[in-house]
């Protein structure tokens, strides 16, 4: 898989500023913040047979840290897409980079954190029901805990791509 850092990518866009930029974040992320030459295709909605780009050039790839632009890259290049190229550190990174952003004026909480919320909630609530309704509740936690060991080794979280399809991840 080919990556670029995004210094390098920001010096690319001053010499070719049509180059293709593809941010896979859902659209509440890209709204709060985003690389001003992306254009947002969410990753869960990401179609490479829809896109209108030519298959022989390269086309960057960019996520919050680099993890769903490495998975549309294989995407990409399952469809044909002979140049995927990822942003190494994805928007974090280009943040951190001091690079220029365009910021909108709503404030979402990041789907990693959503995630850690919806995954220690429900080992909390799993730990409450074992306790004061049936003990067999405790296979809840440790349900969650497999889930996100599984999330760690495999780096695919299931309970990410569910949060990013509720309405206010759109």
């Amino acid at each position: 898989m080919k990556t670029i850092t995004p210094v390098e990518l920001q010096s690319l866009l001053a010499a070719q500023p049509g180059a293709a930029v593809l941010d896979v974040r859902t659209p509440v992320e890209f709204a709060e913040v985003h690389v001003p030459a992306a254009r947002n295709r969410p990753l869960d909605q990401l179609q490479p047979g829809t896109l209108t780009l030519p298959k022989d050039q390269p086309v960057y790839l960019l996520c919050r840290s680099g993890q769903r632009a490495t998975k549309a890259a294989g995407e990409l290049a399952r469809a044909g897409f002979t140049h995927p190229v990822v942003v190494t550190g994805g928007t974090l990174a280009w943040i951190a980079a001091n690079l220029p952003v365009t910021r909108g004026t709503s404030k979402v909480i990041s789907l990693e954190r959503q995630v850690r919320i919806a995954a220690g909630s429900l080992v909390f609530i799993g730990v409450l029901l074992a306790a004061f309704v049936n003990p067999h509740f405790i296979w809840l936690s440790g349900f969650v805990g497999a889930g996100l060991v599984f999330a760690g080794v495999t780096d695919f979280c299931g309970m990410g791509l569910l949060l990013a399809r509720l309405p206010w991840n759109r």
